[in-house]
């Protein structure tokens, strides 16, 4: 029983943690400053979308998309398109390819990306920043993705074990 609420129960825990991790950014490195972009709960969406369940991952992202832009950004709507979209793409993807670990951490990591780039670009269009693209890959795309990664490769396959126990209780329940 408890298993069925491990799944929205970890969402709420990494919506709570990535604004504490964002604390840590920006770091100066070899006279230059780099911001790390924690996205824990768009990797975590990204990982249920793939192993558990695209219509559950698609109702998350709406949902916790829409917390991010009132209590983070202020501009309602961009995450809650945003979070969806990505997850939809995700569960989308996995038909065509293999749901390894790796490949599903490739897959989130490019999701990520592509994520990033279109937040880049929109905030430019409104102005609301005036960096380069060549600025914004090394002080910012680039870092946010290598963070990201080392999330991933500690936590990844906890969030497939868990998302596998949910789906392993509601194969029990249906039989």
């Amino acid at each position: 029983m408890i298993v069925r609420f491990l799944i929205p129960l970890t969402a709420i825990v990494l919506f709570l943690l990535e604004p504490v991790f964002a604390l840590f950014s920006p770091i100066n490195l070899n006279e230059q400053t780099v911001f790390l972009v924690p996205r824990f709960l768009i990797l975590y969406l990204i990982f249920v979308s793939i192993y558990y369940s695209r219509k559950r991952a698609v109702v998350y992202g709406i949902i916790f998309g829409l917390l991010y832009d009132v209590f983070y950004i202020d501009i309602i709507g961009l995450y809650t398109v945003l979070y969806p979209l990505i997850c939809l793409i995700a569960g989308s993807t996995v038909k065509f390819i293999h749901q390894h670990l790796m490949i599903t951490t490739l897959l989130s990591l490019i999701l990520v990306a592509l994520m990033e780039i279109v937040l880049y670009y929109f905030f430019l269009f409104i102005n609301f920043t005036t960096i380069p693209f060549s600025d914004f890959m090394m002080t910012r795309l680039i870092p946010t993705i290598i963070a990201n990664l080392l999330f991933l490769v500690m936590l990844g396959w906890v969030f497939k074990y868990l998302i596998n126990a949910r789906v392993l209780q509601r194969a029990r329940e249906n039989t």
